[in-house]
């Protein structure tokens, strides 16, 4: 007899933006009855790939077929027609509404435009019962933790019949036990045959629920396999891209040894709930200090923490010595921090305005409104940093949306070079820019060592943290997992502190 037809097949799925290939031919295949782990780090394709399914984004490729059957949702809505359900970090109901309302939502029991409250009430508790929730459904939705508005929502996509429910991060913002919980509900729905898609950073959650892997890489499948049978090293070389054998060659670091003495700048006990766990950090004057681990482990949420962008829960910091506040950048800068973000578009470059007036932006709103620069001041500084960088740009006038990736990342290093930082973080500076680019802001990255500065140094690139390095400290599940110095530091070692987990995976 032959097998019947999964319950989610995706073959073949293409989708392109201007200038951009987000899936290239990508394949999903989900049974029912099993927990299926979507992963890959950042620019994987993974939210292209759930918003084609799902209706948001048409594909220009390939098919879906759900049970067999050709489908092509044209929204959510139709989505949720077919059966496909999906549940965001971020839950997408209505939370001044009540617990029962968002569950009946669109489809309050009434007639004559009367709603028959009882019957919502009760519909609403049947609904709950499913997942073994007991609940006041007359209690305002906002009033619920975040884990209990996901199971409010996991509920109501019961309730439309789903046969496919794609969690989308769903336990970004949930502690140990209702982690366990949300699991417990997941493993039950798999056993009334519902298939769940899994799309997570967790490494120790994908190994504690999931029952399949699929792999996707810079919008391309990398493979399939079942859990059990993929060790976690091999796993996390599947999402970069490098297998541990190939990896021996890559050494670091920039220095030849780690400064001593007392550090530039301490965390101690730095912590963010759903962001960072309590973390120690310590980073020296004139060192490059890697942060490195895989997407989701708390490299950005440290970096923010220590620019005081983000309010931390707990922790102290110190600068030389000195209990520092660094409640926000401004006491950040004042404090001799500088902060490159990853996102270079949105929090980053002012995009309508000049490299001139990029660049001098940071100093300027150091010294106040007070003490503006002149306009030679900003000529000569911007002159300055052009020749030493080699921006390359028409003019200093030329808006900085003109400018190549590369040299829009120049422009931002220089803004912060200008204010003379003791401390420069750099999030990802390399992301999204030519080889040869990365290759000089890599030099400049030296050069700041070598003159002093010390520099936080955050890549996915696991060759490039480890070439570029004087330490590095991995991060792993929002955690301190390893640190690694001199002939230690290399990428076999780094990659399997990233990995983590226990033996039977290793």
């Amino acid at each position: 007899m032959s097998q019947p037809p999964p319950l989610l097949a995706l073959r073949g799925i293409g989708k392109k933006f201007p200038g951009v290939t987000a899936l290239a031919g990508v394949d999903l295949t989900v049974l029912a009855g099993e927990i299926h782990a979507l992963l890959g780090e950042n620019g994987a394709g993974k939210s292209t790939l759930i918003k084609v399914l799902t209706g948001v984004y048409p594909a220009d490729a390939g098919e879906i077929r759900l049970k067999g059957e050709l489908v092509r949702p044209a929204s959510p809505k139709e989505a949720e027609q077919c059966g496909i359900s999906t549940v965001y970090q971020e839950v997408n109901l209505v939370t001044s509404l009540s617990i029962a309302e968002n569950l009946c939502l669109g489809r309050q029991p009434g007639k004559g435009g009367f709603v028959n409250w009882p019957a919502v009430r009760r519909h609403a508790r049947t609904a709950l019962a499913r997942l073994g929730l007991e609940l006041d459904v007359d209690a305002e939705l906002g009033s619920l933790s975040v884990a209990l508005q996901q199971m409010v929502a996991i509920a109501r996509a019961l309730d439309l019949k789903a046969r496919l429910l794609i969690l989308d991060e769903p336990t970004a913002s949930l502690d140990e036990k209702e982690v366990g919980d949300l699991f417990a509900i997941m493993r039950r729905l798999r056993g009334e045959g519902l298939g769940i898609v899994f799309v997570t950073h967790f490494l120790d959650q994908v190994y504690a629920v999931s029952d399949r892997i699929t792999v996707l890489r810079n919008g391309a499948l990398v493979g399939e396999y079942l859990t059990a049978e993929l060790p976690r090293l091999a796993l996390v070389g599947k999402m970069l891209g490098r297998d541990i054998a190939e990896a021996t060659h890559a050494t670091g670091g920039t220095a030849t040894q780690t400064p001593t003495g007392a550090p530039l700048l301490a965390a101690r006990g730095l912590s963010r709930q759903g962001a960072l766990h309590p973390l120690d950090l310590e980073i020296r004057q004139g060192e490059i200090l890697g942060l490195a681990g895989l997407l989701g482990s708390g490299r950005t949420e440290t970096a923010r923490l220590l620019f005081g962008i983000d309010q931390r829960d707990s922790g102290e910091l110190t600068r030389d010595g000195k209990s520092v506040g660094l409640h926000s950048p401004r006491e950040a800068i004042a404090a001799g921090l500088a902060f490159c973000s990853e996102d270079r578009k949105h929090e980053g470059i002012l995009p309508n305005l000049s490299v001139r007036e990029n660049l001098i932006v940071a100093l300027q709103a150091r010294q106040g409104a007070t003490r503006p620069l002149s306009r030679a001041e900003q000529d000569k500084l911007c002159d300055h940093y052009i020749r030493a960088l080699r921006i390359k740009t028409a003019s200093p006038e030329t808006p900085i949306k003109n400018l190549s990736g590369g040299n829009q990342q120049k422009v931002l290093l220089a803004r912060w070079l200008a204010t003379r930082p003791a401390l420069i973080i750099l999030d990802e500076p390399t992301r999204g820019i030519d080889i040869g680019a990365k290759a000089e802001i890599e030099a400049l990255v030296a050069q700041l060592c070598a003159d002093g500065v010390s520099v936080l140094f955050i890549s996915s690139e696991l060759d490039e943290i480890v070439r570029n390095s004087t330490r590095v400290v991995v991060l792993r599940e929002r955690r301190h997992a390893a640190e690694f110095t001199g002939t230690d530091l290399n990428a076999p070692r780094v990659m399997q502190a990233m990995a983590g987990g226990h033996q039977a995976h290793d």
